[in-house]
């Protein structure tokens, strides 16, 4: 069936988004176009509005509509621990654990050097610039635990200890319930590589 070239346009846009194959994005088209016209008009006007209005945080790099974002411009955040995080969704999920009251710097991606990705390209040199000139006690490395997420925290720690300031990484191991044969060998190895002491206490 030869479909028209605003429909074959929509279903090929709707492909953009992750985990959307071609019956899926075929699928969306044909739901927003039969059933829920006002609701495609709503969307459409929603990216639209995200498109023209959403910037980044001048020294955090999230997403924002302001110069500063809300987490950068709170007074009660501690601006001298800075957690080094590759996404906005890793803020995201960071901020819903309600566990760390420091700020943020978003990569916005990883190292990949066969993709041409650099340090500039996820802003670390303007990461370098803030250890060299912001008063920052401790970086927490929070970056993905792939080769490219390492590679990338080795690349900031570097950096970060030559200026004198502490780096730590957050722990990457067996989640609370989880049973050890079900895990692969990277998340074992790193909860091996991350174990802590335990005390005993005495009997």
């Amino acid at each position: 069936m030869k479909l028209s070239k605003s429909i074959e346009e929509l279903i090929e846009a709707l492909r953009c988004l992750p985990g959307v194959g071609p019956k899926s994005a075929q699928r969306m088209t044909l739901h927003l176009l039969e059933r829920d016209r006002g609701g495609a008009a709503n969307l459409a006007e929603a990216l639209q509005s995200a498109l023209d209005r959403v910037g980044r945080c001048a020294a955090c790099r999230n997403f924002t509509e302001l110069e500063f974002c809300e987490l950068c411009a709170d007074p009660r955040r501690d601006q001298g621990l800075l957690c080094v995080v590759e996404a906005p969704a890793d803020v995201m999920a960071l901020e819903q654990s309600a566990s760390f009251q420091g700020v943020y710097y978003v990569l916005m991606g990883h190292l990949s050097p066969i993709d041409g990705v650099g340090p500039e390209e996820i802003g670390l040199d303007k990461l370098e610039a803030r250890f060299r000139t912001e008063d920052i006690h401790e970086v927490i490395l929070a970056t993905n635990p792939t080769v490219e997420g390492e590679a990338t925290a080795f690349y900031v720690a570097q950096r970060a200890e030559s200026a004198g300031i502490k780096v730590t990484r957050i722990a990457h191991g067996v989640p609370l319930g989880g049973e050890l044969e079900y895990l692969d060998a990277s998340t074992l190895a790193h909860a091996l590589t991350g174990r802590t002491a335990v005390s005993g206490g005495e009997s």
